[in-house]
């Protein structure tokens, strides 16, 4: 492959893996343990904002429940989101959240199986922002 194609498909990667992303602040699949299952590895691991460790079970049997899971609540509002590409078929990527007036910073982690098929979330780490920080 020449460079400019490795470019083309680092970007595509990076826009697909950011699409996935979106679609788990979406009430309709935070709401649906099948859809957001869809959409996390099966060796899902996350930390918390508040520091608690969710495994891929914990987090489908709970996020139904959770903040910004239902259509008429408060909803994630995604801000500077980014990503890289860190090998072929896993992307790393960092943004910021506001859900009411609770602001957070995320680092999260997509692969694709044998760098084939659905984009799924491996890891998920997320670390509440105090108000008055930059």
């Amino acid at each position: 492959m020449d460079s400019a194609s490795d470019e083309v498909d680092e970007a595509d990667e990076v826009k697909q893996a950011i699409e996935a992303e979106l679609q788990l602040m979406d009430p309709r699949v935070r709401s649906s343990r099948e859809r957001a299952g869809r959409l996390l590895d099966p060796e899902f691991v996350e930390v918390g904002g508040s520091g608690r460790r969710w495994t891929y079970a914990a987090v489908l049997a709970e996020l139904p429940g959770q903040a910004g899971s239902s259509a008429d609540g408060p909803r994630y509002e995604p801000s500077r989101m980014a990503g890289v590409r860190l090998a072929p078929g896993l992307v790393h990527l960092t943004f910021e959240t506001r859900l009411g007036d609770r602001r957070t910073r995320h680092s999260s982690l997509w692969r694709r199986a044998d760098g084939v098929g659905a984009w799924r979330m491996y890891y998920h780490q997320a670390t509440r922002v105090p108000p008055g920080v930059a």
